[in-house]
């Protein structure tokens, strides 16, 4: 056994300093212009590893990024270290038991954006030549892992381009990210099977057998059980008051090394033994908004993006370059879970107006795409060519996802939200100190503007919604919300708690600016709009502190009227 040197830690010291501080830097520059910083972390590792400074600094690559393999191999371990907390922390997005209240409409999505694009990718890569092949007697196992890899949806990037839009806490957003979690799910058991088979076994029916048993079995005892005993875990945790966020993350951390070595020790990765880690504590009620936040961007800020850089220090991407490949991946795979989705979407009762966002919103393949492909790469089941192309696609996809998804919300009949609001909604003093007996204020006063609406039913929607998925923004906003069957028109009412209430926010802030929306069940399009409009005028500061210095409610609906005034809902 070799044992570090001081040079070693030297080295390793430098590296980490140039690539997290070059990827961060420019990932937050990316950021400022609407586009993902998977992007920005890639494109260092590209002009940092052999497809640029390896190639025309060939003496400064090598003193930065030596052919050592104790030198390597420390830097691909504090990636692979990032890559598995990017699986838990994706875990993390997803709520199993929030999505399985939209179950009719989220699994008819999910399980049509997993079956179309898989079979429109399936028949052009079986067709690919000898050349991409890695082994060309493996065609059919190969087919079948590209066409896995270009079915999986990017949840985190479609999660921050709902958040962008001030879409995330919509229906529409809800409907969206269940339908992902479920296809995540179910792309992550078909990958993970894939994966075992090629690595663990020949042709056997029953070892093919065995490892989807033991995939789909390792799922379900952890999404069962496994999920009430986490849940008790952190609730004990939360009852006891013990120091937050530190006993969580560490608990949520032991769940994902425990589940890990689980998967790994039976023939599935370790990845998905954290994926589902993280998909066991993110259904849990006693896991605040504001834990969830720091574990993210733990994660985000220092793991991910050494992993993605890390990509372009392995891969000479001039090299492997394929313009054919390339271009076939992106439109398949961008092309697939559109209609994947769209066609979905058909089966539903949904509105026809959100079936464009829907299905936009299923196009990135983004990290995961990326992620997968890293690891089929390293266990040689595809050709670096593909692997190159698999990238590419990715970005192409997750880099159109903002400016496209942005455009379909935009291209609407326009209408005035004033219609919904007045001087009468407004409650210039919450007396309430508490979530539900301030959204029982704000009910009480809607029925009294509507007086065909009861306030106790109206609450009680209101209630079962934000239940189902908190609607508190940063910042100290909250936004709860429900669909009537009894209502025939959208009502907007506010509510300023000058003391704040505990509203289980992003950034532990309590809420002080609060807008109920109540639309008819029969119209999402219309409380999408209202409420991604109100959360956009809201977020301006100047705006907020204003209205917190208002002496009444004269004076807030003053300030509302002239900050909504320009703006308008944009409606198909």
């Amino acid at each position: 056994m070799q044992n570090l040197s001081e040079h070693n830690i030297l080295i390793f010291l430098v590296q980490l300093f140039v690539l997290l501080g070059l990827a961060r830097g420019l990932g937050e520059l990316f950021r400022k212009w609407k586009q993902p910083p998977l992007t920005a972390e890639i494109l260092v590792g590209i002009l940092l590893g052999p497809t640029i400074l390896g190639r025309f600094l060939p003496g400064w690559h090598q003193a930065i990024f030596p052919a050592d393999p104790v030198q390597q191999n420390m830097l691909e371990t504090v990636a692979w270290i990032g890559v598995l907390f990017l699986l838990l922390e994706t875990g993390l997005e997803i709520d199993l038991s929030s999505a399985w209240r939209q179950k009719k409409d989220a699994l008819a999505i999910a399980l049509s954006d997993i079956v179309i694009p898989m079979a429109i990718a399936f028949i052009p890569c079986y067709f690919l030549p000898e050349h991409y092949l890695t082994n060309p007697d493996q065609r059919l196992i190969f087919s079948i892992f590209m066409a896995t890899v270009m079915t999986i949806s990017a949840l985190p990037i479609a999660a921050r381009a709902l958040h962008d839009l001030k879409l995330s806490k919509t229906d529409l957003g809800f409907l969206i990210i269940s339908a992902l979690s479920i296809n995540d799910l179910i792309g992550w058991l078909l990958f993970t099977i894939v994966l075992g088979y090629f690595t663990q076994t020949g042709l056997s029916p029953m070892a093919i057998f065995a490892i989807a048993g033991a995939t789909v079995g390792f799922a379900a005892i952890c999404l069962t059980g496994g999920r009430i005993l986490t849940h008790a875990a952190l609730a004990k945790i939360k009852e006891k008051k013990l120091p937050q966020p530190g006993i969580s993350l560490t608990f949520i951390c032991l769940l994902g090394l425990l589940c890990g070595a689980i998967t790994q020790k039976i023939g599935i990765h370790a990845l998905f033994g954290f994926f589902i880690a993280g998909m066991m504590a993110g259904g849990s009620r006693a896991l605040s908004e504001n834990v969830r936040q720091i574990i993210s961007q733990m994660v985000y800020a220092i793991f991910v993006p050494l992993f993605f850089v890390n990509i372009g220090l392995k891969v000479d991407f001039l090299r492997s370059f394929d313009v054919f490949l390339i271009l076939l991946m992106s439109v398949v795979g961008i092309l697939g879970r559109y209609l994947g989705a769209w066609i979905g979407v058909c089966f539903t009762r949904l509105p026809t107006s959100n079936r464009q966002a829907i299905s936009i919103a299923h196009t990135p393949g983004g990290a995961m795409e990326i992620v997968i492909g890293m690891l089929a790469l390293e266990y040689n089941l595809i050709t670096e060519l593909v692997f190159v192309a698999i990238v590419f696609s990715a970005i192409v996809s997750s880099v159109t996802l903002g400016p496209w998804l942005s455009y379909s919300i935009r291209k609407r009949r326009e209408i005035s939200i004033l219609e919904y609001f007045s001087h009468r909604a407004i409650l210039s003093h919450l007396k309430s100190r508490d979530k539900e007996h301030a959204i029982g204020e704000l009910c009480a006063l809607s029925a009294g503007i509507d007086g065909s609406l009861e306030a106790e039913e109206v609450y009680d929607h209101v209630l079962q919604r934000e239940n189902t998925m908190g609607t508190a923004m940063e910042e100290g906003i909250a936004i709860p919300h429900a669909r009537l069957a009894s209502l025939k028109s959208p009502i907007v009412v506010f509510g300023r708690s000058l003391g704040g209430i505990e509203w289980n926010s992003p950034d532990d802030k309590p809420a002080r600016l609060i807008f109920l929306i109540l639309t008819p069940a029969s119209d999402d399009d219309v409380q999408v709009q209202i409420l991604g409009l109100i959360a956009r005028v809201i977020s301006n500061p100047q705006v907020r502190q204003d209205i917190m210095q208002c002496d009444n409610a004269d004076e807030i609906w003053a300030i509302l009227h002239t900050a909504l005034t320009p703006q308008v809902i944009i409606r198909k």
